[in-house]
């Protein structure tokens, strides 16, 4: 069996294709459950990474500025009255501003966040996500990445850290809009509370394994961690673009939500299947229902007994291949992105944002200010 891709299936799903398809044909698998998992996961994944490398910097405050008085400096060091307070820090965070120079970095990581969050949300609704949030992914890395290098290249500008930081709230800004929206192309709304519940659990596992792997070297050399997560997300923005599939129509699935039709003619036998698609993992459009991809064209074939009934004519069939040849575009002429005004006319949108502003002052102050507060006040590690 042969069979050709879009430019909407990643070169990995099109791999696992070729190889899947010489021992277990594609018409046996219930593939709409796996491909909705696999989004999940990757989903689910990748932005547990986008808080893995945002969580560094608040542990590295630590050694960045700290008591000198409490280590012992280096036999090789010469202390006098000018360095006697910071030799241990790393400059410029070393002198008595260092609370205002380390409240600038998070500002303007927080503040180009924000702001680009507008431009992110917009290109997200006009652009392959695939292709934006491995861009965003390893673009994260690689400033990640940028920032742990300034201790083994000794790096002391403060415009260098400031630049990084804004550069990195700006790339960061692709994670939200971009996998929301791919997990909204997938899950229905009858079981997306479930799901989303679930899902969502990737922002406190994100700073959980961000502040294991910052304390973990923070200490003996606090660049790896900035270069340990750095490479994490980017490695995972590459798997992301081998293997998200964005879009249910990509692969020929049924979008959720979706009442479809379907009629089987064969030796003067006639179904008709109105079943609507449940919205979690397991649905589909019936148990003994098989997509088969032959040629490029998608149909659909039922079983009955020992013996296959094939319908090369249903309305399913011409809707696919319509939507087949709009597949190389992000959207179809019919779906157009919503703007910026159109979404604030949305009910609860204002709402939700000026909830969630509050609910994030308190998480961002927490998540950035937290472990320097313990270790100011208490006895407690760098970590």
């Amino acid at each position: 069996m042969t069979f050709q891709t879009n430019d909407g299936v990643p070169v990995g799903i099109s791999l696992i294709w070729k190889v899947s398809d010489s021992c277990c044909p594609r018409a046996f698998v219930n593939r709409t459950f796996w491909y909705r998992a696999s989004v999940f996961i990757l989903t689910y994944a990748g932005y547990t990474c986008y808080h893995l490398s945002r969580k560094p910097i608040s542990v590295v405050k630590n050694v960045l500025n700290q008591n000198c008085s409490d280590y012992n400096p280096p036999p090789d060091l010469i202390i006098n009255a000018t360095n006697k307070d910071n030799w241990c820090d790393w400059a410029p965070f070393g002198d008595k501003n260092a609370a205002t120079l380390l409240g600038a970095l998070d500002s303007a990581y927080l503040f180009s966040y924000a702001a680009s969050m507008f431009l992110s949300g917009f290109l997200a609704e006009r652009t392959n996500l695939r292709y934006f949030l491995a861009l965003g992914m390893i673009t994260s890395g690689l400033f990640t990445y940028l920032f742990g290098i300034a201790k083994s290249y000794g790096i002391h500008y403060m415009w260098y850290f400031t630049l990084i930081q804004i550069l990195s709230g700006v790339v960061q800004s692709t994670g939200w809009p971009g996998v929301v929206t791919v997990i909204g192309n997938w899950f229905g709304r009858r079981k997306r509370g479930i799901i989303f519940g679930l899902w969502n659990s990737h922002t406190s596992l994100g700073n959980i394994l961000g502040s294991l792997i910052a304390g973990e070297y923070v200490e003996g050399d606090w660049s790896l961690s900035f270069i340990v997560p750095g490479v994490l997300i980017a490695g995972m923005g590459f798997v992301i673009f081998l293997f998200l599939v964005v879009r249910p129509v990509d692969v020929d699935c049924p979008l959720p939500d979706q009442v479809s039709s379907e009629r089987s003619v064969s030796q003067g036998y006639e179904r008709v299947s109105t079943e609507e698609p449940q919205d979690g993992f397991m649905s589909y459009e019936a148990d003994n229902t098989e997509s088969v991809i032959d040629e490029g064209n998608a149909y659909q074939s039922w079983k009955y007994g020992n013996h296959h009934q094939h319908n090369h004519s249903t309305e399913l069939t011409r809707r696919l291949q319509r939507e087949d040849s709009q597949v190389t575009s992000c959207h179809s002429p019919s779906e157009k992105p919503i703007g910026f005004i159109g979404a604030l006319q949305i009910p609860g949108v204002v709402e939700y944002s000026l909830s969630l502003f509050f609910a994030k002052l308190v998480s961002y102050t927490f998540l950035y200010w937290l472990p320097l507060y313990i270790k100011s006040s208490s006895k407690y590690g760098h970590a």
